[in-house]
């Protein structure tokens, strides 16, 4: 399911897909996740503006736990690679 519009384009009429997605961290200064089937799937974005925008929403939630992070995903460099 795409989130943050339903054209699933940018204001450039690109479609630049990001995965948000966090989870608990084992330590501080790591990104191994505690529990994998805990995961916290946010969606996915048609462009980063709206990816952010969740990321930021998330992580001000999750605030008081230290060990709580969110990421964002460009998947569309991971899709083609030749494009930025």
């Amino acid at each position: 399911m795409i989130r943050g519009g339903t054209s699933g384009m940018d204001q450039d009429g690109q479609q630049l897909l990001h995965l948000v997605f966090g989870g608990e961290l084992e330590r501080l200064d790591g990104v191994t996740f505690r529990d994998l089937s805990r995961l916290d799937l946010v969606g996915i974005f048609p462009n980063y503006a709206s990816a952010h925008a969740a990321w930021k929403a998330k992580a001000q939630a999750t605030v008081d736990n230290a060990q709580m992070r969110y990421f964002i995903v460009h998947l569309h460099r991971l899709l083609d690679p030749n494009v930025a």
